[in-house]
């Protein structure tokens, strides 16, 4: 049976549901027809022009990205500017573009953050600043449709489902994100379950939030540990605070753009905070009780291709897959 886009879709969804991203983004599929049978993909952080040129001549027709080309309405299409370029060029190409932004940033398993900590080999690793997931689901179910029912909610986006109790009828509990309330309601009914019980929940999940923070397996010298993440993530340089002249054991970092979760770093106690676009009044905010350490948007996330690569070749080995080989950092570094 031939795999489509929404095959992939479902695998990648199951990672991180898109009710797990920002009320500002658009992550999902944005070009192309889900019922589409896979023939390639490209994983990529931006889907570019080149990106999507790419994919058609390795004959490909999926672009994997992390961030959305299209992240605020379209009003026109007529290539006056680069989204709307690479908009025309998939579609005249054939090729999807399916983005996986914030939801994959949210998320504690298999994330960006995680990605982030296992270059730099955190351990002891945690959710930064961890979410409100919203409602504790509560039911009773037949024990035959336990198993199945457990396995649908997991799908739609619920957290932590467990089941309990009795051998004739169950108790199923679980976590639901606000936003998943409506869909879980309906599923429930069409499964012909009317009575359940929802109850308003503070920070249930702490396997769902931005950043991360985890431990050096050993303690390391400022400058010895920003030489290591030059290393290990491959950044050309790093913007930073003034050195505390402490050892670094404690990590706090996001992916991308982290200075919202500044005050989090400090208040966890984390000796640096590691992320990109931090703005020149933001880095006084430091105050000398952290160093902070920008190391680039770009450079900061570059290896989560490699998970989406990772978390597509696990399922599927039906069409080619691979690494873009277009470096879409916008920013150039000049060296005299």
């Amino acid at each position: 049976m031939p795999t489509t886009i929404r095959d992939v879709m479902k695998v990648l969804e199951n990672v991180a549901p898109p009710v797990y991203q920002e009320s500002y983004d658009n992550a999902g599929l944005i070009v192309g027809d889900p019922s589409a049978e896979v023939t390639g993909v490209v994983c990529s952080l931006d889907a570019t022009e080149e990106v999507v040129a790419e994919a058609a001549a390795k004959g490909c027709n999926l672009v994997v990205a992390h961030h959305p080309i299209v992240f605020k309405g379209l009003k026109r299409l007529n290539g006056s500017n680069y989204v709307e370029r690479t908009v025309i060029r998939a579609i005249k190409e054939g090729v999807a573009i399916y983005a996986i932004h914030t939801n994959l940033d949210n998320v504690y398993h298999r994330g960006v953050n995680a990605k982030i900590a296992e270059r730099l080999g955190l351990k002891n690793t945690s959710i930064l600043a961890p979410k409100t997931v919203g409602h504790k689901l509560s039911l009773r179910v037949e024990a035959a449709q336990a198993g199945a029912l457990q396995a649908k909610l997991e799908q739609a986006g619920a957290q932590r489902i467990y089941i309990t109790g009795g051998t004739d009828r169950l108790r199923l509990e679980g976590y639901l994100p606000d936003a998943l309330i409506g869909a879980t309601e309906a599923l429930l009914r069409s499964e012909g379950i009317n009575e359940y019980e929802l109850v308003k929940v503070e920070n249930a999940d702490a396997a769902f939030g931005s950043g991360m923070v985890g431990e050096l397996p050993e303690a390391m010298g400022e400058k010895d540990f920003m030489d290591y993440l030059i290393e290990r993530m491959n950044a050309p340089l790093i913007r930073h605070t003034a050195l505390r002249n402490q050892p670094v054991k404690k990590v706090a970092l996001c992916g991308g753009s982290g200075s919202f979760l500044l005050r989090k770093a400090i208040a966890c106690g984390a000796d640096v905070f590691i992320t990109g676009d931090f703005k020149y009044h933001e880095f006084f905010d430091a105050e000398g009780k952290i160093v902070i350490m920008d190391i680039g948007h770009f450079e900061s996330e570059q290896f989560t291709i490699e998970l989406l690569r990772d978390i597509i070749g696990e399922n599927f080995s039906t069409f080619a897959l691979h690494l873009t080989g277009v470096i879409t950092n916008p920013v150039n570094y000049y060296h005299k």
